[in-house]
């Protein structure tokens, strides 16, 4: 009797030193955490530009532990069409929205039926998440009677939990956009009774209806307390997990809490909100670690565009940093500088850290997802989205991404192939010059193609077009295939919306 007690004191003394690692369950299947800042540019980060004055080195951390990649794209240069690729697998013109973001109030982009990531997840018996900025519609109540009649006190229909997630809390559109109300699994959290504004310089946001329970400089921890929280219910759940984190920073406003005010020291609230991105990763990291689950966890962190002038790229010159590092241009651009992005993996288990400069594109998380588990994708899904397992240098039968389309705030495509690639515009399609519809006599003397040896001239200084006409005829051809088809990947014909609402389509024929 004696001997027995003293066996069961000692696997009770064992359970309650056990390490976290030991009281997690074991899951064969990774658990997928997605972390998107927004508008934050590849040389603000110090692993991927050695002249950064920038330090961030959690995300050092997670780049010397994993794989970083030196050449990867934003499907678009702005917001909501590269969320909407990284969500559905496809580009996001095929979809109607042609040029542009959606505003607080749009109604939902991804159509009913359209496979996402978060559905494929589910049917691999995976509990989804999406925590915080949306900006892809959803339909408030009584949207249809205009914003002033919004009804708060009822649910939205076609958010995140009708497209494949089974959480979500965060807000619709960007922190500078009305409304500024929570929305937790359809529902707003608080009606609003109050409108507020913000006309500083980098801190500023429209004016609109504010619940009291959203503080704009608080939204960002309030985020992470949410994912750090999500992580702490799961983790030792039998279903493995996908957490899509989109971040609201360092996109407007730009507001650095107390703590990290002037810890970049740079003078400019920019430095220091990148700083407080790169604690929020270091959160995820730690939570990970504390739960014991951080080697069966696939991390990836990037960005939804390249920097915003927002950021005052010339007061920050001063200080000798260039948030587009080499790249010209910068957030809504044709040029690198709108949608050549950081990106970062990291899957301890299995990963093994290194760099790689493989071709890849923010759409290609679901096709990676559907290689790691082993899934042949249907026809009608992720149509331009291409497994990176091969980069990972884990095994794939799956085709390497070969080219990539990018496309600007205005609508304009260019096509990237090994090291040419031609933009169908003249200027920069975006908001750097030459800028269209800036000095319209100037403009009209521009070229209407570019092409750019991005290996001999990543800075897009010398336009070769005149004299390489069969490059530009050939991806002229290659990019009509593309579109034309509705997919980039193997497969059958698929269609894309509202071609006759397409007016770019000119400019590529």
């Amino acid at each position: 009797m004696k001997k027995t007690l003293l066996l069961g004191l000692g696997a009770v003394a064992a359970l309650s030193f056990a390490t976290p690692e030991a009281s997690a369950k074991k899951v064969k299947k990774p658990n997928v955490i997605f972390i998107l800042a927004d508008d934050l540019g590849y040389g603000d980060l110090s692993c991927f530009n050695e002249q950064s004055k920038i330090t961030t080195p959690n995300l050092d951390q997670m780049a010397s532990q994993g794989v970083r990649f030196t050449d990867a794209h934003t499907s678009s240069a702005v917001c909501t069409p590269t969320r909407y690729g990284i969500v559905t697998g496809r580009y996001n013109w095929r979809s109607r929205l042609k040029k542009g973001v959606l505003g607080g109030y749009s109604k939902a982009l991804i159509q009913p039926g359209r496979a996402t990531v978060g559905h494929f997840l589910q049917d691999q018996g995976y509990h989804t998440a999406c925590i915080g900025k949306w900006h892809l519609g959803w339909d408030w109540n009584n949207i249809d009677a205009g914003h002033k009649n919004v009804d708060f006190s009822k649910k939205v229909t076609h958010g995140p939990t009708t497209h494949g997630f089974d959480y979500f809390f965060g807000f619709c559109g960007s922190l500078d956009m009305a409304p500024y109300v929570w929305v937790e699994n359809d529902k707003p959290t608080m009606v609003p009774t109050k409108k507020t504004v913000n006309k500083s310089k980098q801190a500023w946001w429209r004016e609109g209806y504010t619940s009291d329970d959203f503080d704009h400089e608080q939204v960002l921890p309030d985020l992470t307390k949410k994912a750090t929280a999500y992580i702490d219910k799961r983790a030792n759940q039998d279903k493995p997990f996908f957490l899509y984190f989109p971040l609201p920073a360092p996109h407007t406003p730009i507001l650095p809490t107390a703590e990290f005010k002037g810890k970049s020291g740079l003078n400019n609230p920019y430095g220091d909100f990148v700083i407080m991105v790169d604690w929020v990763v270091g959160e995820i990291m730690k939570k990970l670690e504390e739960k014991g689950i951080a080697d069966n966890t696939l991390l990836v962190f990037t960005s939804d565009n390249g920097c915003s002038p927002q950021a005052d790229y010339n007061q920050l010159a001063t200080k000798g940093h260039d948030p587009s590092y080499k790249f010209r241009g910068h957030k809504a651009d044709i040029f690198e500088g709108g949608h050549h992005v950081p990106y970062i993996v990291r899957w301890p288990k299995k990963v093994k850290k290194g760099v790689s400069n493989q071709l890849v594109c923010t759409t290609d998380l679901y096709a990676t997802m559907a290689d790691i588990l082993k899934i042949k994708l249907k026809d009608n899904e992720a149509e331009d989205s291409y497994s990176i397992l091969s980069a990972l240098k884990l095994k794939s039968k799956a085709d390497k991404r070969q080219n990539i389309v990018h496309h600007s705030i205005n609508g304009s495509f260019a096509i990237r192939k090994g090291d040419w690639k031609v933009a169908f515009c003249p200027g920069s399609g975006g908001w750097s010059a030459p800028r269209p519809g800036h000095n319209k006599e100037a403009f009209a003397k521009l070229p209407k193609v570019q092409l750019y040896n991005l290996k001999e001239d990543i800075g897009e200084e010398n336009n070769l077009q005149a004299k390489h006409p069969e490059i530009v005829k050939e991806y002229r051809e290659l990019l009509n295939e593309i579109v034309y088809n509705g997919r980039s990947t193997k497969g059958k014909k698929q269609q894309n919306l509202n071609m006759d609402k397409w007016p770019q389509l000119k400019a590529i024929k």
